[in-house]
């Protein structure tokens, strides 16, 4: 399976689009681009069932994020406050930032 195209980094805010959790926001904890998948902060919390181990003495009902797919996450942009598209466009020094499509404002720091 090839990886597609994601314009999504670790520790960008992002804003759920699609799922269960649409609407909130939180910030990318991990990306796993193999599996086209994110990690968000609180976003997609299960509840595991664990029986209880070394590390884990007590065992019972442990609540965990799980990966969400990177196509159902906009990125946030900071200047307009809104869920954003991004291109990619080339500076004059060669480097190459996102830059959001509605204000034009770049979103690497």
């Amino acid at each position: 399976m090839m990886a597609d195209k994601c314009n999504i980094k670790k520790d960008d805010k992002v804003k759920v689009i699609a799922g269960k959790d649409k609407g909130k926001i939180g910030k990318v904890l991990k990306v796993n681009r193999k599996n086209n998948r994110l990690l968000v902060e609180k976003i997609n919390i299960v509840k595991r069932h664990t029986r209880p181990s070394q590390n884990n003495r007590q065992g019972g009902i442990i609540e965990k994020e799980m990966p969400i797919q990177w196509s159902n996450v906009m990125v946030m942009c900071n200047k307009c406050v809104t869920p954003a598209r991004v291109k990619m466009q080339r500076l004059e020094d060669g480097n190459k930032v996102r830059v959001c499509v509605k204000c034009g404002e770049t979103l690497d720091a």
